[in-house]
């Protein structure tokens, strides 16, 4: 059982970080499509915007790379602290990405319609990826605690 939770604990890390920025970056991106229709000559600020949220699903893969370098497969006695660990790491790192990609859609929107706004909303998208950069902080301090 405590094997299942291990790989369960990794396949959640892994996967809820990418759906995250799957869905990050889509969101962003439906918010340049339309924006490139208003200031095509605006692509590479709307491009930037759009990539940001892709971060926190390396950030679960990195989690995931470390934990199983660090257990090579043996999770019989930390198959639940991992389960935990896989599942927080990957619903903080998903829902920061969703959310990281709303503050970079209204970003590239407000950029749209003439408004210089680039630098601001980087600094806001930088503050929901500090706690995917903590979630993955805390990971890896937990593994090499154990």
């Amino acid at each position: 059982m405590n094997e299942i939770l291990g790989y369960l604990g990794l396949g959640l890390m892994l996967s809820l970080a990418g759906i995250g920025s799957a869905i990050g970056t889509t969101i962003a991106g439906n918010a340049a499509e339309g924006a490139l229709k208003a200031a095509p000559e605006k692509s590479s600020s709307f491009l930037l915007l759009t990539a940001l949220p892709a971060t926190q699903g390396i950030y679960g893969f990195v989690a995931f790379f470390m934990w199983l370098l660090i257990y090579k497969f043996d999770f019989a006695a930390n198959g639940p602290i991992l389960f935990g660990v896989g599942l927080g790491v990957g619903l903080v790192c998903m829902i920061s990405a969703i959310r990281q990609g709303q503050v970079c859609a209204n970003g590239i929107v407000g950029i749209s319609q003439g408004h210089d706004v680039q630098t601001n909303t980087l600094i806001y998208g930088a503050l929901p990826e500090f706690y995917a950069i903590l979630g993955l902080a805390g990971a890896l301090m937990l593994a090499l605690a154990i």
